[in-house]
């Protein structure tokens, strides 16, 4: 009997043992929420957003030689645990937003989320972070207004819509004095969302101040089937330039209809776009020829600017996307590195130890223009950077700051029955 009682409390102790073993290991998962749109319009970048996010933990989660990177060389954080990404779907919906981050911080237990690329999608996602008092980290997301609600647990690293805005009508101003282009008036072309409409607000803000006339103001929905009456609009009105705020398939639609109606301003460009996706270039092909965009990575670009996020992009990425970085997806990770450096820095999971660490420190970057990243108070990354470029053959061509510039522009944009 006694031996029997023996053996049972040797079992029990044992059990005990590699119940706890599973409990520390267990513990040594930092799970962090990626909230992007998965379906619906804007699925494909979100999709992109979603691989870049995966592939930035990755590399944390491993040791990896020969990347100049911080976090690569050494196996996960604060001394081993293991970075786990809890995905979730907002279909490019705010109310489905608001309910998944909800469902992320409370039930999932995420230690933080990193999203939303619309910017109509991280308003409520990221109040439901505020409230809580956790952090939400923003890599592409552009609205203006996201950075001036005084919140304190939330980031963002992409260029805001003013700041794009105003490097729009830089170059306008650029293209009139040196290259005697003539650009008088502008159209407005945007989905009547959170991003769109801030977008249109700030390009509207940026004409006045070089006195460029706005003829056409545009909006649309997005997820249209159709923008026929929307750029006979712009047609009618014609332009000598197009600013365009159009996500994912609504912007492949815009340009195949402006092709339809036979019709291009002098100059289109376009705020974080589908401009910026390679699959919706790879799926325009020759008709995306020409448009313009600000952009804060390409491939072009990084050869000589951003040498890491190339090897980055080749390790990690490409074998989850079958395709390149872009500007919105690439921001995403360094999203999720430079909170791996303030959680490092914090020595500890502490939610409000990290935060002041976020909101105070700067942060290397090398898979950023700038190469730093810093936030000022709102969130904003006050070391965002963003050029211009001009797509031709698939390949993003920069033409503007000088600084940056690796080709001349083609403007007039070369008609459709001219290419």
């Amino acid at each position: 009997m006694l031996r029997k009682i023996a053996f049972t409390v040797v079992l029990c102790v044992l059990g005990a043992l590699l119940l706890t073993g599973v409990a520390v290991a267990e513990d040594k998962v930092i799970k962090i929420g990626a909230l992007f749109p998965l379906t619906g319009p804007s699925a494909v970048s979100g999709q992109n957003c979603l691989n870049s996010v995966l592939a930035a933990a990755e590399l944390i989660n491993g040791a990896y030689e020969g990347f100049d990177v911080p976090l690569a060389a050494t196996e996960g954080l604060l001394g081993g645990y293991k970075v786990e990404i809890i995905k979730a779907d907002h279909q490019g919906k705010p109310d489905v937003a608001k309910s998944e981050a909800e469902r992320l911080y409370n039930q999932e237990g995420v230690f933080a989320v990193i999203g939303s690329y619309n910017s109509a999608a991280t308003k409520p996602a990221s109040a439901v972070a505020e409230r809580a008092k956790k952090l939400f980290l923003c890599g592409a997301s552009s609205s203006a207004a996201l950075t001036e609600r005084e919140y304190k647990y939330f980031f963002r690293h992409a260029p805001t819509d003013a700041i794009e805005a105003t490097e729009f009508t830089d170059y306008i101003t650029y293209l009139n004095e040196k290259k005697g282009a003539g650009i008088k008036t502008l159209g407005l072309i945007y989905e009547n969302t959170e991003f769109g409409k801030h977008a249109a607000d700030e390009g509207k803000k940026a004409a006045a101040k070089i006195g460029l006339e706005v003829v056409a103001d545009v909006p649309f929905n997005n997820g249209a089937t159709n923008l026929s009456s929307e750029v006979q609009t712009l047609k009618a009105a014609n332009p000598d330039a197009v600013f365009g705020a159009a996500l994912g398939g609504d912007y492949s639609l815009w340009v195949r209809t402006m092709k339809q109606v036979n019709w291009l301003p002098k100059i289109a460009i376009n705020f974080c776009t589908g401009y910026q996706n390679p699959a919706v270039q790879k799926e325009l092909a020759g008709d995306g020829d020409y448009f313009m965009g600000g952009m804060s990575f390409s491939p072009e670009l990084a050869k000589e600017f951003m040498p890491e996020a190339l090897k980055v992009q080749e390790k990690f990425y490409f074998p989850l996307a079958n395709q390149e970085f872009d500007s919105d997806s690439l921001q995403e990770a360094v999203m999720l590195l430079v909170l791996g450096q303030a959680i490092e820095k914090a020595g500890e999971l502490d939610t409000e130890k990290v935060r002041e660490i976020l909101a105070t420190e700067t942060f290397v970057s090398p898979l950023s223009l700038s190469g730093e990243v810093a936030f000022e108070p709102g969130g904003q990354n006050i070391k965002a950077l963003s050029v211009i470029t001009q797509i031709k053959d698939l390949k993003y061509n920069t033409i503007y700051p000088e600084k940056f510039k690796n080709a001349e522009p083609v403007y007039p944009m070369a008609p459709w029955d001219n290419r």
